[in-house]
Formats: C-alpha cells, structure tokens, sequence
C-alpha cells in the first residue's frame, strides 16, 4: 500500500508523501517573480537619470513602487 498525503500548495491529493513537483516549482516561480517586483525600483534607482527613461518605464516603475508601498503598509 502506498503513502498518500494532501499537498500542502493545492490542497489536492498527491500519490507520494510529497508536494507535487509543479506545485513546488510553481510557487518557487511566484515568490522570485514577487522578489523581483519588490526590488525593481531600487535596482533601477528612479532618482538617477529619470529623464533617460521612457514614459511607459516611469508608469510601470511608479505602478510597482506603489504597490510595494500598498503591501508594506498593509
């Protein structure tokens, strides 16, 4: 008889005693995209050469900047 267990990502049923392989990659995935969306602003050091930059960079920096403020304060 095998050892089965929950997944703790899915909440599915795994057939190992493990989390699912996608699960874990899947969520490893999330967490660097949601580092690097943390760090973006400050890599890119908005006070250096702004005017270098284009619009749509300078909205999307701003947008991300403030949803990193939104969260640190929530």
């Amino acid at each position: 008889m095998s050892i089965m267990k929950i997944c703790n990502i899915c909440h599915k049923i795994s057939a190992t005693d493990k989390d699912h392989t996608d699960c874990v990659q899947r969520k490893s995935i999330e967490m660097e995209d949601e580092d690097f969306k943390n760090k973006i602003t400050e890599k890119l050091n908005l006070s250096k050469n702004n005017q270098d930059l284009g619009i749509e960079v300078k909205a999307i920096l701003e947008h991300l900047g403030r949803e990193r403020n939104k969260e640190e304060s929530s």
